[in-house]
């Protein structure tokens, strides 16, 4: 199971930080641990660290409309989403 970091840039770091979205719509996938950052320097600035189960099926959802949906939700500014897999 590898582990995930996803970094990008938000809206409003406190409504991202208290969102309940990340759990909706990666608990189904069998993601866990899901950990969140944000750069002390750039508070616009967060990321997630996560343990996911299934690359494939991660990778499909975030193509889905239930993804964008819970992204706009979260103020997630998708042009600046990164995502790295532990090698």
């Amino acid at each position: 199971m590898p582990t995930v970091i996803a970094h990008h840039d938000v809206k409003d770091t406190e409504h991202w930080l208290s969102s309940p979205r990340r759990e909706e719509v990666f608990g189904p996938l069998g993601v866990t641990n899901i950990r969140t950052f944000t750069d002390p320097e750039n508070p616009s600035r967060v990321a997630v660290l996560m343990d996911v189960a299934d690359m494939d099926a991660v990778m499909a959802a975030m193509q889905t409309e239930t993804m964008a949906e819970a992204m706009v939700h979260d103020g997630v500014l998708p042009e600046t989403l990164v995502i790295l897999v532990e090698a």
